[in-house]
């Protein structure tokens, strides 16, 4: 008798789980007809945002400017970006992102709105707030995850879902991360980078990094300064990399900056070369390769040996850096691909996640305060 109520409870169970998850089947059909899908690639320097059906529809600079007597938002993305170094006191323009995770909890979330309403402006009206994926930085503590996951929530979204941005790259380029065959990315983006080998829908391996982008923009203005005697600012900085940034020698490029002279206090312009960039990036670039190298020290032969017969992908800002992929393939010994659009890869990769959330569940990142809607 024991037994058969044994079984009995174990039955009752099993209509009980099958009950709850086909209610919540149901549910998320019927929410998913009410809702928008939205995929955000929160990034230091830039912040795109995917919208399912429609694309990518939103690239902005994380820059907010917000005036300090009233406490209100002056402006979000490119035009905050253009008042970098350029407002009166009483404004300040910030980046509430450091080194890929939140640094100002508040105006993270006012970006993040704008950002989503700006979105939502392509999309018919809908009762309910968006689905929203949300890319962060691979090895972001718990408390770093439930920061996004909140700033998200308050910025108007239904559930939010955390995804690591190397594996939203992987997915954004296409790579077989469900299959049992190693894949190597390395995402190189504003405040930090990412690299990771990638089997089964999960990370086998990873290194994050803070040499990316706005490491490279310090190292220039520390350069400039010591050879040059110029003081120059950020945006200065990132354009020149940009201009003559190479990582190998090639053909000879030069361009002009203008700054303020140290010994003067005057403005003065003198002509930059891609040798004084070069010079200029090379111990973070160094340091870069070195942690490629330790990742793939460290991975398992097997899954070794995958990554040399299908090569690495670069992905983020950083991907176009002329010469970088080069350097990579002759110290890994291994071939480099730099990934179609590599701006876009990881928005690109929420976007494919929202297409069919069930199946992409197991890459995504689960926390102890996930709602049981995305549990």
């Amino acid at each position: 008798m024991a037994k058969n109520n044994g079984k009995s409870g174990v039955m009752n169970s099993f209509r009980l789980s099958g009950a709850r998850s086909s209610f919540k089947g149901w549910k998320d059909r019927l929410f998913s007809g009410a809702s928008n899908d939205i995929g955000i690639d929160l990034g230091t320097a830039n912040t795109l945002v995917y919208v399912r059906g429609k694309g990518i529809v939103v690239n902005e600079p994380s820059v907010v400017a917000v005036n300090e007597k009233t406490g209100q938002v002056v402006a979000v993305g490119a035009m905050a970006k253009d008042m970098l170094g350029r407002t009166p006191a009483h404004i300040k323009a910030v980046r509430p992102l450091v080194d890929g995770v939140i640094s100002d909890f508040e105006v993270t979330e006012e970006m993040l709105s704008y950002l989503m309403n700006r979105a939502s402006a392509f999309l018919p009206k809908r009762f309910l707030g968006p689905r929203v994926v949300v890319g962060v930085p691979s090895g972001v503590t718990n408390v770093e995850v439930r920061a996004v996951r909140d700033a998200t929530r308050n910025a108007g979204a239904r559930e939010v879902y955390i995804v690591e941005q190397p594996m939203a790259g992987a997915i954004g380029i296409r790579l077989p991360v469900h299959d049992p065959v190693g894949s190597m990315v390395i995402d190189i983006g504003g405040g930090t980078t990412d690299i990771a080998v990638i089997s089964l829908g999960g990370i086998v391996r990873s290194k994050n990094l803070k040499i990316a982008g706005d490491k490279l923009n310090n190292d220039i203005i520390s350069y400039i300064r010591n050879e040059f005697k110029i003081l120059i600012g950020e945006t200065t900085a990132e354009a020149v990399k940009i201009a003559v940034g190479s990582v190998i020698p090639d053909e000879p490029m030069e361009t002009t900056i203008r700054g303020r002279d140290l010994i003067t206090g005057l403005p003065r312009e003198v002509v930059i070369t891609d040798s004084d960039i070069r010079e200029a990036m090379s111990q973070s670039i160094e340091a870069l390769v070195e942690a490629s190298k330790e990742v793939l020290e460290t991975t398992p032969p097997e899954i070794l040996s995958d990554v040399m017969k299908r090569g690495a992908y670069l992905v983020g800002g950083g991907a176009l850096i002329k010469g970088l992929d080069a350097l990579l393939s002759d110290t890994l010994r291994l071939p480099v691909y730099i990934a179609d659009d590599p701006l876009t890869a990881i928005a690109r990769g929420a976007g494919v996640i929202l297409e069919d959330i069930d199946r992409f569940k197991p890459v995504l990142i689960e926390s102890e305060d996930d709602l049981p809607s995305s549990s």
